[in-house]
């Protein structure tokens, strides 16, 4: 209970100044509660603290509530905000909102992917590299993140929808194609172009009319489409150079290459007597090859035979007559004798099937 006297004479000192703990002089009538009529008292309001058998506690109570009205409670205080609890809790929410929008609008995750073009009062600043950047709060920089990584599709021409280019012999082909790009450099990107995906699709137009113009209608239709989208790509990448748009092109498709579609179809059939042609002439040089190689081997094996005729020409004849009669003879049924006292002709076959002879 000794404690409890401490503090309460402490809050007494406290609050001993020339005006009470509402801001008027004691006795005065001033502040949120009315003063006793008694002045001669050591209270708040004139009057002598009340005791109690356990000590000072309501001199201690009485500090707890002069302490509660000075920081926000009931009747005020030097920092309630103007004397009310809401006007208080306001304040305090006020702060925090300030502090999440400055984290928010300062701190910034960017990802692997991603590059972040930050802007500060509209114009251009600086990029943020991947990970954790800071910034000036909103709306002083703001950033814009931008995905350098993705690749992105556009197609031109469908089936639905025809686009029409003159070939370089003065026909008409009916060509859709598909390219492929992705951000080289943000900045370039966001603020060089004001419609990016629009002036890539005009530049793609543009590159494969004028690649298309210098080839044939057999050659864009399929001999020489690997070439034609080299070309296109190329061509593309230093018109988007030039524009500095930041955009690099990493290839494109040629999905399909037709005649308009009246003379399709006759197209189409002299497509396909053309490749019946050259299967033929692809036949014909395979047998042609075929033969030339056999007659070649021959040739060879001759060189070989001459070499050892030339060393021994007698042997040689004699070997070269023996085979050859043995491939004559191997498949017919007569056999010819000429020998002196042997009957030149003998039935061998009848021979054979005769009991006879088999005795």
């Amino acid at each position: 209970m000794t404690i409890f006297s401490e503090w309460g004479a402490r809050g007494r000192a406290l609050f001993s100044d020339s005006k009470g703990p509402w801001g008027a002089p004691p006795g005065s009538g001033g502040g949120d509660e009315p003063p006793s009529g008694n002045s001669q008292g050591g209270g708040p309001w004139g009057e002598e603290p009340r005791r109690t058998g356990r000590g000072s506690v309501s001199s201690l109570d009485d500090f707890l509530k002069r302490s509660k009205g000075r920081f926000g409670g009931p009747g005020g205080g030097n920092f309630n905000f103007g004397g009310r609890p809401d006007r208080s809790l306001f304040g305090w929410a006020a702060i925090a909102v300030a502090l999440v929008w400055l984290l928010l609008t300062t701190m910034h995750r960017i990802a692997p992917e991603e590059r972040g073009v930050v802007t500060r009062f509209g114009r251009y600043s600086h990029t943020l590299s991947p990970g954790i950047g800071l910034t000036l709060p909103s709306p002083i920089d703001r950033v814009e993140k931008v995905n350098v990584e993705e690749i992105r599709n556009e197609d031109i021409g469908s089936a639905a929808e025809e686009t029409l280019m003159l070939t370089g012999d003065q026909n008409i082909i009916d060509i859709a194609y598909q390219v492929r790009w992705n951000i080289r450099d943000p900045e370039q990107y966001l603020y060089e172009l004001a419609t990016p995906q629009e002036t890539i699709r005009q530049v793609a137009e543009s590159a494969m009319r004028q690649i298309i113009s210098q080839v044939t209608l057999q050659d864009a239709m399929g001999a020489a489409r690997g070439s034609i989208e080299t070309r296109v790509q190329e061509e593309m990448q230093q018109t988007l150079d030039a524009y500095q748009s930041g955009v690099v092109i990493q290839g494109v498709a040629i999905r399909q290459a037709d005649p308009p579609a009246q003379v399709n179809e006759a197209f189409k059939q002299v497509t396909a007597a053309q490749q019946a042609a050259q299967s033929d002439i692809n036949q014909a040089n395979a047998y042609a090859l075929q033969l030339r190689q056999i007659a070649q081997g021959e040739a060879t094996a001759f060189d070989k035979v001459y070499e050892q005729y030339k060393l021994a020409p007698e042997v040689t004849r004699r070997r070269m007559y023996y085979e050859t009669m043995e491939r004559v003879l191997r498949n017919v049924d007569k056999t010819i004798v000429e020998t002196p006292g042997v009957t030149p002709y003998l039935p061998l076959n009848e021979v054979r099937r005769s009991p006879a002879g088999a005795r």
